[in-house]
């Protein structure tokens, strides 16, 4: 055989492994990134995160303090996530290592992302639903894992800073409330002498921002239960303020920006009477 034949074939060989790595597959057939989670997109849910095979990834409202809720017969349908030691280099583009984390979710490794430990969808409690599929998206308390939301739904009981247990109509007791928080699952407040879209705490050169901070953000990205046309952001001494109905959303300082905490409830003499959570049902705010 001559030698430029020999060389022909070593380079469509070279081609062939080279094409073959580029496109590696799992052993069902489906294409594996060589991203352990990157970003897909949709019309419907904009980006999403999903692992190395398109699988989409799923928060859960009632990890509303960073730990895991859903166990027993809610794990076959809700399979814990897992990607393994990562570093940014395992990671698509738009994401960043210091978003993830692992922690022990009932005796499994469990990874998480901004604070909410991350799951798949098994609709049927045994296969996972397909690549590229969102149908789990709104089922009860579970959203798709987004990396822009701006407002998130927590599940949760609601402590106050005295220590007490609240209900929703924050009298005492044991039962969880459905509420507002950011990305990473830090308590959103109202400020109940405030007006629609009127901020009548914050002190023009922010002095008091430590104890009641303004949410400051012109993006408005949120779970597909809520209707976006109720937020809005309007401006405030240079910056901007989130609003929900017309309500500016505030954190409170004695929450240290620490997932799952509510303590600002109990600030006035009644609780929920001054600094409520924001919540979805909440009626809107007078124009006064």
């Amino acid at each position: 055989m001559k030698k430029s034949a020999l060389n022909t074939m070593a380079l469509l060989a070279l081609l062939i492994v080279m094409v073959t790595d580029s496109c590696k597959k799992s052993d069902n057939g489906t294409p594996t990134s060589k991203y352990a989670v990157s970003l897909a997109t949709s019309v419907s849910m904009g980006q999403y995160l999903v692992d190395k095979k398109g699988y989409t990834l799923y928060f859960f409202a009632e990890d509303y303090n960073g730990k895991a809720s859903c166990t027993g017969s809610c794990e076959a349908s809700w399979p814990y996530f897992y990607t393994g030691p990562i570093t940014q280099a395992d990671l698509g583009t738009g994401l960043k290592i210091a978003d993830f984390d692992t922690i022990n979710s009932h005796g499994k490794t469990q990874s998480r992302y901004k604070g909410w430990p991350l799951y798949y969808f098994a609709p049927n409690g045994t296969a996972l639903e397909s690549p590229g599929q969102i149908s789990g998206e709104g089922i009860l308390d579970w959203f798709v894992a987004k990396p822009d939301y701006t407002i998130m739904l927590a599940v949760g009981q609601m402590v106050g800073g005295n220590g007490k247990n609240y209900l929703s109509n924050y009298t005492e007791g044991i039962g969880n409330t459905t509420y507002f928080t950011d990305a990473h699952g830090v308590t959103l407040y109202t400020f109940t002498s405030d007006s629609a879209n009127i901020n009548k705490f914050t002190k023009p050169d922010f002095s008091n921002n430590a104890s009641w901070s303004i949410y400051d953000t012109t993006a408005i990205v949120v779970p597909s239960v809520l209707d976006k046309a109720q937020f809005s952001s309007f401006s405030l001494y240079g910056k901007h303020q989130l609003s929900y109905k017309g309500w500016p959303l505030y954190y409170y300082g004695g929450d240290n920006k620490t997932q799952g905490l509510t303590k600002g409830i109990t600030v006035g003499t009644i609780p929920g009477s001054k600094w409520p959570v924001a919540v979805q049902g909440m009626t809107a705010a007078p124009h006064k």
